[in-house]
């Protein structure tokens, strides 16, 4: 037994050197080198109804336009667009005032929407280009795609992603996030085996050798704890000194530590077997022009509150989404700095969802649950399964998977502001409606009806996986001391390992 723990130890030094130099890397650099950016969010403002000079079915006509999937509202430089999504995916501008297009706008709008969040409006622009896949510098826990990659020319060297479709922030990313990123992608998710093989060739050797590493750990406990009489009998008559003695008393005391470690990466890395597809997963039917029959912004709604608006379809006719500003209350205050970070993160401003029939101009109540349902049948009969969050098992893709058609609906509502323990900061998309449902796997969607997109598929099954790498991996259970707190036995536990290891490696050196 001492001689396998010393050969499974000599087997794993190198990949247990890899994990926690770039573990260790991970609560450090969010504490230390955490970049700051001037805007998290892009500030809604109402849209007055004198801006809205023509209509988006006189923009369409004038532009003979007679088929398309979508379109909102955007705002910058000082004019107000149609923002237009043709049917084969791109993004047009149209002045809502002469319906004239604006030539290469979404690049001029993913421009714009970096210079705001950044507040930079001197720096030149050294690169612009359209990233559509994930990479090793923009990882799938961004969500969004497509998304614009800005590079400005600035001693920071920063890289701002924006998805112009939303208007939203996906990360930015200065020269040291650059390099950690890169770093923590090779050593920690072994990304550098993808480049000679594949990704199950990955997992299959990720979890080949943290199985291993638990193997050396339990060893390890057998071998100085259950057996540490006969190791004390042998002691008294040659004690053991010097680097043999911190090896033995470090390894034990670390030792359950390494095999939460171990347990939760490898339990982490079943997870990936499967491609992420949630960007896929959106419904966009397509609409003629034609048939949106409500001419010269005549909506039935109070334009003073006016934010945005949309299509959809649903049960056969054609509605314009309406996002209005929240009524005032005194219970409800708008921050005085959008990009105050606490605010973006934890506090969403509201918006008042309303649903016009563009046949009668009359308002529909209650009918954004009543899509986001739709959507989940739509997602779950009519399109690929989907993928789940970042830190849930993704879905396998099942042909019998039951339909949600007959199924009871136990819990609806709409989710403003991230939820660590349900709905967290990972999955990016607010608001978003919850819709759980009495399947044997206690399936719950999350539908951002906006976009009509899927934001994220949660069952029994990837709820204790995401608890098993929060608790174990990532030490929620310190979460009652505080995230320093928490951050600093994570980072001591880790070098705990990396010590015992190194010992271990300079023992058998030399013997």
């Amino acid at each position: 037994m001492y001689q396998w723990h010393r050969t499974i130890g000599i087997i794993t030094i190198i990949p247990v050197i890899f994990w926690t130099l770039s573990g260790l890397m991970h609560p450090f650099m969010a504490h230390f080198f955490k970049p700051e950016i001037a805007h998290e969010k892009l500030e809604i403002k109402t849209v007055p109804q004198n801006q809205l000079s023509l209509s988006i079915q006189q923009v369409l006509e004038k532009n003979n336009i007679k088929q398309f999937t979508n379109f909102r509202v955007v705002s910058f430089d000082n004019t107000t667009f149609y923002q237009v999504k043709n049917l084969i995916g791109d993004l047009l501008y149209f002045d809502t005032s002469t319906g004239n297009e604006l030539k290469n706008g979404d690049q001029i709008y993913a421009e714009w929407l970096s210079r705001y969040f950044l507040n930079d409006q001197k720096s030149s622009v050294k690169n612009s280009e359209i990233i559509t896949e994930f990479d090793n510098q923009y990882k799938y826990v961004n969500r969004y795609l497509p998304v614009y990659k800005i590079t400005l020319d600035r001693p920071d060297t920063m890289e701002v992603y924006v998805e112009t479709s939303s208007g939203k922030l996906a990360t930015y990313n200065p020269t040291s996030r650059q390099f950690f990123i890169w770093f923590f992608d090779v050593f920690h998710n072994w990304s550098f085996i993808d480049a000679i093989s594949n990704n199950s060739i990955r997992i299959i050797t990720m979890i080949f050798l943290l199985s291993i590493i638990g193997f050396s750990a339990i060893s390890g406990i057998v071998i100085y704890g259950f057996l540490w009489k006969q190791f004390k009998k042998s002691d008294s008559l040659e004690p053991k000194k010097g680097i043999r003695k911190y090896h033995r008393q470090i390894g034990i005391w670390i030792s359950l530590f390494t095999l939460t470690f171990a347990f939760s990466g490898g339990y982490h890395a079943t997870t990936k077997w499967d491609p992420y597809t949630l960007d896929q997963m959106v419904y966009e039917p397509t609409f003629k022009t034609g048939e949106i029959q409500l001419p010269n912004n005549n909506l039935n709604l109070d334009w003073n509150r006016f934010q945005n608006a949309s299509l959809i379809t649903f049960n056969d006719s054609i509605y314009y989404r309406c996002e209005l500003e929240e009524k005032a209350s005194g219970k409800f205050k708008k921050p005085k700095s959008v990009g105050n970070s606490k605010w973006n993160k934890k506090e969403t401003p509201k918006t008042e969802v309303v649903y016009i029939n563009a046949a009668t101009n009359t308002i529909a109540a209650g009918l954004d649950l009543q899509y986001a349902e739709f959507l989940a049948y739509y997602f779950t009969d009519g399109a690929p399964k989907a993928a789940c969050c970042e830190m849930m098992s993704p879905e396998i893709p099942e042909e019998s998977e039951a339909s949600l058609e007959n199924v009871k609906l136990l819990e609806s509502k709409v989710i403003t502001n991230f939820e660590s323990r349900e709905y967290g900061f990972v999955n990016k998309r607010l608001p978003v409606v919850k819709l759980a449902y009495d399947t044997p796997e206690k399936t719950t969607y999350f539908i951002e009806t906006a976009t009509s997109r899927l934001a994220a598929k949660i069952k029994n099954s990837d709820v204790v996986e995401g608890y098993s790498f929060a608790i174990l991996h990532k030490f929620l259970f310190m979460d009652w001391a505080g995230k320093n707190v928490r951050d600093l036995t994570m980072v001591l536990a880790a070098l705990c390992i990396l010590i015992v290891s190194v010992l271990g490696l300079i023992l058998f050196i030399k013997k």
